[in-house]
């Protein structure tokens, strides 16, 4: 796809018509004719009617923000479930925008019965059909958000905690991910590079072992049809114990993308109050000149929750993964306590809950040192405080 022109309006009073006054769409139409544009994108949601009189009038296909966005989600779906939540998202949005599709609305096919009847237009039968299709995919993804479920309370059971990467598109959750963990996950300068929730292990100071999770990227105005149609995929993040939010701090806007960012994350139920910990990782500081970027680690130094770095160069990078371990073990103590080799049960409960950092026995008795919360802690008191 190539950018033929740029065309910047104000509109004060938008036209229920076209959006646009007709001075404007005049522009519009003359601009595109003389660049023989065959796309024309308008940044803004548009209404089926408008869409509809604009191609009328440029004489070229029309599609709105929300229609680009989903045309690049369609091509970076890699996955069954990306696949099937871009489809739904798509039909959701078409299921409004029929009426772009047919001229001959009349067109009706024959009913049911001895004296046969109206029948259903073309336009009520494509409708069912899209009815029909979506309430599938629901069901196939409802099958895919119950199968997580169990994977996700499977890793609750183990004391490992897991990490959500959150941002902006394009800000370097990939390169970063990649990074941390030496995958090879797609990491490209790309919108929405990144579509369905990879999880790898990695390595932390004084943490055994954590589970980074990739997610995908956000970005203003996010559509409704795509944040329903992702809700399984951002599930990782509500279940999450630290969210590292990434941010282009080189970016011109990068303060809008934070505050888009934190609005998405109040939409899922994870705002800052109320969701787990929270670090903001400054990312691309290598894009920054020497002055500039004095500036923002001075900034990010009066500040504990902000991490200074570069995902592609790898500096700072040892200081996120020491300020996510800190934050992971707040409010742990490492715990010690003696217990009898026949006490299965409270051994086990001890590393399903907890992290096991040494273990000492003759055989008979054995100390541990447990790293724990102080809430398991006392959970594990009340339910074993008999008996150890």
């Amino acid at each position: 796809m190539v950018v033929s022109d740029r065309l910047h309006f104000k509109v004060r009073t938008p036209k229920p018509a076209t959006l646009f006054g007709s001075g404007q769409v005049e522009s519009i139409a003359a601009a595109a004719a003389e660049a023989e544009a065959e796309l024309i994108i308008v940044d803004a949601a548009i209404t089926p009617v408008q869409q509809k009189n604009l191609e009328s009038a440029t004489k070229a296909k029309v599609i709105d923000r929300t229609g680009l966005i989903l045309e690049i989600f369609g091509e970076r779906a890699a996955t069954a479930e990306g696949r099937l939540q871009v489809e739904l998202a798509h039909l959701d949005y078409q299921a409004g925008r029929l009426v772009r599709s047919w001229t001959h609305l009349e067109r009706q096919r024959g009913g049911f019965g001895f004296l046969g009847g109206p029948g259903e237009t073309q336009i009520e039968a494509d409708r069912r059909l899209i009815r029909d299709r979506m309430a599938k995919l629901r069901k196939e993804l409802d099958q895919v958000t119950r199968t997580r479920s169990l994977h996700r309370a499977r890793r609750q059971r183990a004391p490992w905690p897991v990490i959500a990467l959150v941002g902006y598109t394009n800000a370097g959750k990939s390169t970063l991910f990649n990074r941390l963990t030496q995958a090879d996950v797609m990491a490209e300068n790309l919108l929405f590079a990144t579509l369905d929730p990879t999880m790898r292990e990695i390595a932390m100071p004084g943490i055994e072992k954590a589970i980074l999770s990739d997610t995908v990227g956000f970005i203003s105005e996010l559509p409704t049809q795509l944040v329903a149609a992702f809700r399984a995929t951002l599930e990782e993040v509500i279940s999450a114990d630290l969210i590292i939010h990434v941010r282009d701090i080189s970016h011109p806007d990068s303060e809008a993308q934070r505050l888009d960012v934190e609005q998405v994350l109040e939409e899922i139920g994870v705002g800052i109050e109320e969701g787990a910990p929270l670090i903001e990782a400054w990312n691309k500081i290598d894009m920054l000149g020497a002055e500039e970027g004095a500036s923002i680690g001075a900034e990010a130094s009066r500040r504990e929750d902000v991490v200074v770095m570069s995902a592609l160069t790898g500096e700072g990078v040892d200081d996120l993964l020491r300020c996510a371990a800190e934050k992971l073990r707040e409010g742990t103590h490492v715990r010690k306590l003696t217990l009898p080799a026949s006490a299965g049960e409270e051994i086990a409960w001890l590393h399903a809950n907890g992290e096991v950092l040494e273990q000492r026995g003759d055989g008979l008795q054995t100390e541990y040192e447990v790293r724990i919360s102080d809430a398991n802690w006392a959970r594990f008191q009340a339910h074993f405080g008999e008996r150890v």
